[in-house]
């Protein structure tokens, strides 16, 4: 029987997942609304975005540059882990990669998940996911930790505020000086809200990025939200970024850069709700339009990956933290982020 305190020895990379062909925009539709009432036409219509690009989400292909990049800066650093990689909803199943990991001699694993925010959406929900795959495996399923919650991690700011600058710099050069900065994320029920420090992460990450950006304050800056998904009837996070924009435009601001900070890995739900829906808002409006770029594929991404495992080894790694509201601890604190108790909990990290 092997020690469950022993030796670190994999990684494990989380994410939603999506879908990479038409024939598998069905399966992933009905692994995410899996026991929930969500109505038959809503499904198609989600299924018809996705077949408008061929069924391909970019979150699958870009986790695997990811996986790549911190395997490298793994061996950069001379830390001999190997990594892996699942999705909660897509192939590869978390299931298949704890399979993995265990025919692999991994006896114990860290895990990433693809969103440094707390809430039961981007946290709880993937520990219970990497639960259930564990048990699934059955006897020599890994042990597997998740790394801490790091919104404010120095690399992160950075790489979301010099994206912001692109975007920025690609506007016409008669409004830049005057654009609104948008920092979207996925909005949440209000009341799932009150529960975590979702919320209050995202400000912290979009104030620090917005100082970095522009440390004079020319630009008005706000967090809106997106990707409403649950029935009219429950209060969810506002303004929604599109009517935000509207409201902006009849205010007389014609141009916005929108910083899509509550995703940082590129995925279809950035490419539909800012790509098309908010851009075609813009356009409508008469506002000058540009989206940030995420920050996988920036090479610092990976490189905060690889801090939070190093930090995790134990070796006198440093834990850093930009922000105010402190380092968030290895483990979750108890009852934090508890599971909503209304149907159809909002869902990011897509």
């Amino acid at each position: 029987m092997h020690d469950p305190d022993g030796p670190i020895e994999g990684v494990l990379l989380v994410a939603f997942g999506g879908p990479e062909s038409s024939a598998e925009v069905e399966p992933f539709l009905a692994r995410v609304t899996a026991g929930r009432p969500i109505p038959p036409e809503r499904l198609a219509e989600v299924a018809d975005r996705y077949h408008t690009v061929g069924g391909v989400s970019p979150l699958n292909g870009r986790m695997r540059a990811l996986r790549g990049a911190v395997e490298a800066r793994l061996a950069d650093r001379s830390i001999d882990l190997p990594v892996f990689w699942g999705n909660r909803n897509a192939a590869p199943l978390l299931a298949d990669a704890v399979a993995a990991m265990r025919d692999a001699g991994v006896r114990r694993a860290l895990a990433w998940l693809a969103s440094p925010y707390a809430s039961y959406s981007t946290c709880r929900q993937y520990r219970e996911n990497l639960d259930v795959a564990r048990t699934a495996v059955g006897p020599g399923a890994p042990r597997i930790d998740v790394l801490r919650r790091h919104h404010d991690h120095p690399l992160l700011v950075d790489a979301t505020a010099d994206r912001l600058v692109e975007a920025l710099d690609r506007l016409p050069a008669d409004r830049r000086d005057r654009a609104h900065l948008l920092f979207s994320a996925h909005s949440i029920p209000a009341a799932l809200s009150a529960t975590c420090d979702y919320v209050a992460q995202l400000h912290d990450l979009a104030r620090l990025v917005a100082d970095r950006v522009d440390p004079a304050g020319r630009h008005d800056r706000e967090v809106v939200w997106q990707s409403r998904s649950g029935p009219p009837q429950v209060p969810w996070l506002e303004p929604d970024v599109g009517d935000r924009i509207e409201s902006l435009a009849a205010a007389g601001v014609d141009a916005v850069v929108v910083s899509p900070l509550g995703f940082p890995v590129e995925n279809f739900e950035i490419a539909w709700d800012l790509d098309v829906e908010a851009a075609r808002r813009a356009a409508e409006a008469g506002v000058a339009f540009q989206r940030a770029g995420a920050v996988d594929d920036d090479g610092r991404f990976a490189d905060m990956v690889v801090d939070l495992v190093a930090e995790r080894l134990g070796d006198g790694a440093p834990r850093p933290s930009a922000g105010s509201l402190g380092v968030w601890p290895d483990d979750c604190p108890a009852g934090c982020c508890p599971a909503p108790g209304i149907p159809e909990p909002g869902r990011p990290g897509r």
